[in-house]
């Protein structure tokens, strides 16, 4: 696909909205990808990092490297994504710590719309196939939203494997890979080390995030490609299982002090709206028509 500079400055703004998506426990950065029409380009461009374009990188084939990876598509948004996460981390945590209900509301408005767009893709609807598999998503992303996190420990090797099963959930729409840190019990562990600019703990992090992507992404564009209807249920299913994660109001039942000696919620459950109703409506519409935005200006790409 030839892009224009203009295309690719948007692109940014595309991983941009990733990038500000993955740091919120709860929504995913795949999500975005599929609501700004990205998402199938995206996994194959991912796919394509493998030995036969390794090799042509260590042969010194420079530019048929970046050509076979979709270089240009990649780094525009990977920059996007690091100027969101970098940018937004201090920003995103203390909007979550001090206004909780107005952040979620704006998130639930996303996904939810989110879930309704991505289904529209499925053609099948009447098969009984594509039904169980989105029962299964939204059965297994709902009873991801439940789990309790863990207690878990902070050596290298467990920050290793925490970024790859992290970078597979972030790829994912509907199964956020910050909610899944917060499963691992590193939630908070991954984003001090990124405002303090820990190199040791997100090198490690990025290395097992590099494992995870590029080892996953082939079983995605397999999916996509040769069971995309049945694919996109499970996708959609995941969505519709997360608002269960993504809802406004909730009452926190039990907490743990991190590492600094802060209080922090380690258990939190959902309750009727109970507070700043009519913000929390109003940005719900917002999200809601954000994605219905974004959904009219993109053009979808087709799987390669």
């Amino acid at each position: 696909m030839e892009r224009k500079l203009k295309d690719y400055a948007v692109l940014m703004l595309k991983g941009m909205g990733m990038g500000a998506a993955d740091v919120v426990p709860g929504v995913s950065g795949g999500t975005i990808a599929f609501i700004v029409g990205i998402y199938d380009e995206l996994i194959n461009s991912i796919k394509s990092i493998n030995l036969e374009s390794l090799k042509l990188f260590f042969s010194g084939k420079w530019a048929a490297f970046w050509k076979k990876i979709n270089g240009n598509f990649l780094f525009f948004l990977l920059a996007g994504i690091g100027i969101s996460v970098f940018s937004l981390a201090k920003l995103i945590t203390w909007l979550l710590v001090n206004q909780p209900i107005l952040v979620w509301s704006f998130f639930f408005g996303l996904v939810l719309a989110s879930t309704w767009f991505v289904s529209k893709d499925i053609k099948e609807w009447k098969s009984w196939k594509t039904w169980v598999a989105f029962v299964i998503g939204a059965v297994v992303a709902f009873y991801i939203t439940v789990a309790t996190p863990a207690e878990t420990p902070s050596n290298l090797l467990f920050i290793f494997l925490c970024g790859v099963i992290a970078i597979c959930a972030m790829i994912l729409p509907g199964i956020s890979g910050s909610f899944i840190l917060v499963l691992l019990g590193k939630y908070f562990f991954i984003m001090d080390a990124v405002k303090t600019l820990d190199v040791v703990v997100i090198a490690v992090f990025g290395a097992g995030a590099c494992i995870g992507i590029t080892s996953f992404s082939r079983i995605l564009s397999y999916a996509l490609a040769h069971f995309r209807n049945i694919t996109l249920a499970v996708l959609t299913g995941f969505m519709l299982g997360s608002l269960n994660k993504v809802w406004p109001w909730k009452e926190v039942v039990e907490t743990f002090v991190d590492s600094h000696g802060e209080v922090k919620p380690l258990i939190e459950t959902n309750i009727l709206p109970n507070a700043h109703v009519p913000e929390a409506v109003v940005l719900m519409v917002v999200g809601f028509f954000l994605v219905y935005f974004l959904e009219k200006l993109s053009a979808k790409t087709p799987v390669r």
